[in-house]
């Protein structure tokens, strides 16, 4: 045991050195490349010497391989040659130096090369560029609009980001140990026995140039099917993960047997994706196997016919049966690393075509970063729509002073929600323009920008994290104390010591699970309010932020939000009227547009009004304006 922990100390610093040498979490501001070779390179360049230095010793290894067959020869040769009776003294006598050359070799030599490249490949390589090109793909992909992650399955976003690391690291892995091994061993193997007799290297010359042929016939088809079936593997992923997200949906409805043929149905569009590519990898297999077997035969035949005339020695036979017999094999294992090296090149394309895709919504080159906002917010003339559809938002003028508490109502559709989010810029307008202070939001940054609001939505989503993390994502840094208090105002905190999870986490360290589906949606919500009383931004927008809470619990937290309110701007949407009804005022939107402004009472002046309908018809149900204020 001591020695065990006595080597691990002594390798620990050379350990370290390398691991040390690719940065797996370098920033990179420049886009990918759309390009397969383009993708590839984006991420090599950026540990170059890495690669050289495994191209260096993985040239280095094919060259101490083919030499090793060479001293074969040789000793060959040298037996043939020596008197047995003279010993180990005579054998030195006479090839000492050469002996001991090829010891050397093999135990000095060989393993520092071999050391070396594992060292590089396996401390350097494989934790440090696989990650970084993970975590620059994360980090670009992360970036994206709102809308952009909208139009995808969020399994087959994360599988493809994944992937993509994995598939440019084993693709360069399989480039620099197979290929660039290989392609070394056949130049030497071709040098060795071309100094024999030409007519050897010729026949190795013509088997590598049918390789090529038999290459170039499947190659592009099975990169073509590898790239199908890697969007079909991603697109699989994608189902199953949305199955499983909405779990309870498929139980409530029973629909299991509906959901099975869904997936079963990518399942099959996958197997046969496979299918196709696995045939050309077969027929790679099958006529490599009969070429080589004809290859190898001829220089077999051909070496026994020189050794018969006395062209070459016994010892040179030898040797070049050697060399061909492994390169056979480094051939067949190319081949057979064929399948994984094209499947990750077709990954690689696959990944690629997401990953690499512009920004959607970025920083303009001089945007500014926000100071603490007065919360003075202006629409001018805004129009938005989304992508080929009408606007949803037609010509808006509205503007917010600093501390005022706005309402927007108005029916399902008519654009409260698309209003929050342009200001919040989660899209960018299609016309006009969006002040905060009477700067365009546009040219402050979005991550300063959107620090200004504190936002509860309807459905608030919360991490699968702790308690206390969800809190504390509102302002990073926070004591326990603060935490607490927070949880305290939104009166979280007495159902938050009472939760627990399946490791055993208690209170404020139980884990909430995936969107915090272990919490009850009046749970969700309490923790999301906590979150923006503890980030105490400037700007409060609030999107049915009480709409998952009973009467009791509501009312309950009712003071601690117009608490929280004190001095802050609000922007508040509800369906339920008398919750916004004690607001400054009242925004009405209908299509897109405002159509009524005012208090309460102004607005229920106009019976004919779109708000005094809305009120007419939920009145009955609710608590007078009075007692909804307090």
């Amino acid at each position: 045991m001591s020695n065990k922990v006595a080597g691990a100390g002594i390798m620990t610093p050379i350990y370290q050195a390398f691991e040390r040498w690719i940065d797996p979490y370098r920033i990179e501001s420049a886009l990918p490349p759309t390009t397969a070779f383009g993708f590839i390179w984006h991420y090599v360049r950026q540990a170059r010497w890495a690669f050289v230095a495994m191209l260096v010793l993985g040239g280095l290894t094919a060259l101490v391989e083919a030499g090793l067959f060479w001293f074969v020869g040789l000793i060959v040769d040298m037996l043939a040659t020596a008197d047995p009776a003279a010993g180990w003294q005579g054998l030195m006598d006479t090839h000492g130096w050469t002996l001991l050359t090829m010891l050397l070799v093999v135990l000095v030599a060989r393993a520092m090369i071999v050391t070396l490249n594992a060292l590089v490949e396996e401390q350097s390589f494989v934790p440090g560029f696989f990650n970084l090109v993970r975590w620059q793909a994360y980090r670009h992909v992360a970036r994206q609009s709102y809308s952009w992650f909208q139009n995808d399955f969020a399994g087959r976003i994360v599988t493809k980001v994944w992937q993509a690391g994995q598939a440019v690291g084993d693709f360069m892995v399989s480039l620099l140990q197979v290929i660039w091994f290989t392609v070394v061993y056949s130049v030497t193997t071709i040098g060795l026995i071309g100094a024999l007799d030409w007519r050897l290297a010729a026949i190795v010359i013509v088997w590598l140039g049918v390789f090529g042929l038999l290459a170039r016939h499947f190659v592009p088809r099975i990169r073509r099917n590898a790239k199908e079936a890697a969007e079909a593997s991603s697109m699989i992923n994608g189902r199953i993960v949305d199955n499983y997200t909405n779990i309870q949906t498929l139980k409530l409805f029973g629909s299991e047997s509906r959901d099975d043929a869904y997936v079963r149905d990518g399942m099959e569009t996958f197997r046969q994706t496979t299918i196709r590519f696995t045939r050309g990898i077969t027929g790679v297999r099958v006529s490599l196997a009969v070429t080589g077997g004809i290859m190898m035969s001829a220089i077999a035949f051909m070496s026994l016919d020189l050794w018969l005339k006395g062209a070459i020695s016994a010892g040179s036979v030898a040797f070049t049966l050697g060399l061909v017999l492994r390169l056979n094999m480094l051939l067949g294992r190319l081949m057979t690393q064929l399948n994984g090296l094209l499947r990750n090149y077709g990954t690689i394309q696959n990944s690629m075509e997401m990953i690499a895709q512009p920004l959607q919504l970025t920083d303009r080159p001089a945007a500014k970063v926000a100071e603490r906002s007065k919360g003075a917010i202006a629409f001018d003339k805004v129009t938005f729509a989304y992508s080929g559809s009408k606007p949803v938002i037609d010509r808006f003028d509205l503007v917010i002073k600093p501390g005022e508490r706005i309402g927007l109502v108005g029916p399902s559709g008519a654009g409260k929600t698309t209003t929050v989010n342009l200001i919040l810029r989660l899209f960018d307008v299609t016309g006009g323009a969006i002040t905060l202070d009477g700067t365009d939001i546009r040219d402050l940054t979005q991550e300063s920008l959107r620090a200004q609001f504190g936002v509860v939505s309807q459905e608030p989503i919360l991490m699968h994290r702790s308690i206390r993390a969800n809190i504390a994502y509102g302002q990073p840094g926070a004591t326990d104390a603060e935490i607490e208090a927070a949880a305290r105002k939104a009166n979280a905190h007495e159902f938050i010591l009472g939760l627990s999870d399946q490791r055993g986490r208690t209170g404020y360290d139980a884990h909430v699970g995936e969107r915090g589906v272990k919490l009850s949606g009046g749970q969700r919500q309490r923790v999301a309010i906590a979150r923006v009383m503890l980030k105490n931004a400037p700007v409060l927008i609030l999107d049915e932020a009480t709409s998952a809470l009973d009467s009791e619990i509501e009312a309950a937290i009712q003071e601690n939000l117009f608490s929280l309110m004190e001095g802050k701007t609000v922007v508040a949407i509800a369906h339920r009227l008398s919750t916004i009804a004690a607001m400054d005022r009242l925004v009405i939107i209908e299509g897109g547009r405002i159509v009524q402004e005012g208090s309460h009472e102004v607005l229920l002046r106009d019976e004919t009004g779109l708000y005094a309908r809305m009120w007419k018809r939920q009145s009955g149900g609710f608590l007078p304006l009075a007692e909804a204020a307090e």
